[in-house]
């Protein structure tokens, strides 16, 4: 199932499975996001929970006993719950449930809302703990941008800007788990986008100091990603493919070697019993 929403400035419309945004257009009608050619990759803006990447060998340790967690976790291939829905807010839930609780042995309430003002589409996830015991976690948000974007200028002309300077290093993945830092491709504040950047799969950034980065052609309208809150960001893209993922993430893939119990990955928050974490993204549009 899948739900519409719509004002004047923008037309979204979100799957109920992974409470996943599929569709994000603008007042003319054209696709912002990538359509999951499924040649090159079939997710489009995919929800990240309870895990952020890969884990070694894709086996984790809770509380001395090993548990299976694939990459990116189990609420992108679940179906949520519709709790409301209106002309430009829509509100989603997944719970625990026995399958979850074989892998993620953590009672959790995810709540997802989209909403629509103006040009901004703003997503919160709220999770709730429901158990009775303190909560590791991570979340990461995942949209695919077409690349090149339908405003005009070529592919080689796209971009990304960082709201600051960026000189710290970034990380790269080995076997798909965090590699050691290496030099970003950061120029000041901004990333010309190139295929050949992503040989090796992601780039991390996991020492970002922006909260917000804009994305397209200078000159030409574009799309500004902000993510007060999260404190690492990843870039994405599969050779050939007309997509740039850009991705606030709360965590990410374990470090190699990483062998300890989830809640002492990198990047892995706690929540205790009774309470919420929130973690939000808004994309919003340039004016024409």
């Amino acid at each position: 199932m899948t739900i519409t929403l719509s004002n004047s400035r923008l037309e979204t419309q979100i799957s109920t499975l992974g409470a996943e945004l599929v569709r994000f257009r603008d007042e003319e009608g054209r696709d912002l996001l990538w359509d999951g050619d499924p040649a090159f990759w079939s997710g489009r803006s995919p929800l990240l929970f309870p895990i952020v990447g890969r884990l070694k060998n894709d086996r984790i340790r809770i509380h001395g006993r090993e548990h299976s967690l694939t990459q990116h976790g189990f609420a992108r291939t679940s179906e949520f719950e519709v709790r409301e829905t209106g002309p430009s807010n829509c509100h989603l839930r997944l719970t625990s449930s026995p399958s979850t609780l074989e892998h993620y042995p953590f009672e959790f309430t995810l709540d997802v809302s989209y909403r629509l003002k103006d040009s901004r589409l703003i997503v919160s996830a709220m999770i709730l703990n429901s158990g009775e015991r303190p909560m590791p976690v991570s979340f990461g948000f995942h949209p695919a941008f077409r690349w090149p974007l339908p405003f005009g200028g070529a592919r080689a002309a796209h971009e990304i800007r960082f709201e600051q300077m960026e000189p710290e290093p970034m990380r790269l993945l080995v076997d798909n788990l965090l590699g050691t830092t290496h030099e970003s491709p950061i120029q000041g504040d901004r990333l010309t986008l190139r295929g050949e950047l992503f040989g090796n799969g992601a780039l991390i950034f996991d020492r970002i100091k922006s909260r917000n980065v804009e994305y397209g052609v200078p000159g030409q309208r574009s799309i500004k990603v902000g993510f007060a809150g999260m404190p690492h960001l990843g870039l994405w893209t599969k050779p050939g493919a007309g997509f740039i993922c850009i991705e606030p993430w709360q965590g990410h893939a374990s470090p190699v070697g990483f062998d300890g119990e989830l809640g002492e990955k990198p990047g892995v928050v706690q929540v205790s019993p009774g309470d919420t974490r929130e973690f939000a993204m808004e994309i919003s549009l340039s004016d024409p």
